[in-house]
């Protein structure tokens, strides 16, 4: 079998990987033992790069399209598939072996990634400074650029309002979570819904501050977040 290829976004953190979106698809092919190689893509070249490959494009609010990552390349196949929740379905699909979609759960699944981001959307803007930082320059002004219209400007990671707002979403999340008789999503079964909390988790961890803003998201709830998100990496043989 040839490796599947995955495209993410290039950072300066070690190790490159940072973003919640690309990172999905990432879990779920470690997850199911599927060899892959990744390609990573300067942010302020993602358009132009996953267009010259044959990417589909997204549309933006103003009608225009523009391309995104993830992308997968399946050379096993020839499939070239867009957006994390897509991958992942043609994943399940191609490969449904170790299931991540468990007891016909995609349409319940898929409508908890759209809830679970309308729960943390409105506290996101203390991400934006910090991924400002872990850019290369000529990306890091592209992510100005494309934010400024969506995001008030300047950036600030200190907006109160912001945090309690994250805050809310995440005491909600822990509601939903109360509600099982496991430790993850759908009770004892591990499913793709719980790699989408763990990969939000992931970006936190990673593009913010370790010791105070990471810490300050770990305290939350006795601590669940941090463990859901070892738990899951330990699942999905990351750690």
């Amino acid at each position: 079998m040839l490796p599947l290829v995955l495209y993410d976004v290039l950072s300066e953190l070690p190790g490159n990987n940072w973003s919640a979106n690309p990172a999905k698809p990432r879990f779920v092919l470690s997850y199911k033992d599927l060899p892959f190689v990744t390609l990573w893509v300067e942010y302020s070249d993602i358009h132009i790069a996953m267009k010259s490959i044959g990417a589909k494009p997204i549309k933006r609010r103003d009608g225009s399209d523009v391309c995104t990552v993830p992308v997968l390349s399946d050379p096993n196949t020839g499939a070239l598939v867009t957006d994390s929740l897509e991958i992942v379905s043609y994943l399940e699909k191609t490969y449904p072996e170790k299931p991540i979609f468990p007891n016909n759960s995609e349409a319940p699944i898929r409508a908890f990634d759209s809830a679970h981001m309308s729960l943390i959307l409105p506290g996101l803007e203390p991400m934006f400074p910090r991924t400002i930082g872990i850019l290369s320059p000529a990306s890091a002004k592209f992510f100005i650029g494309t934010c400024s219209g969506n995001v008030p400007l300047p950036l600030d990671v200190n907006r109160d309002a912001d945090w309690k707002l994250l805050e809310k979403g995440y005491n909600t999340l822990y509601e939903w979570y109360q509600k099982t008789d496991g430790k993850w999503i759908m009770g004892d079964t591990f499913s793709y819904a719980d790699i989408i909390v763990a990969c939000w988790l992931l970006t936190y961890k990673r593009v913010l501050k370790e010791d105070d803003e990471w810490a300050r998201i770990s305290s939350w709830n006795g601590g669940k977040w941090a463990q859901v998100l070892a738990d899951v990496e330990k699942e999905c043989k990351l750690v």
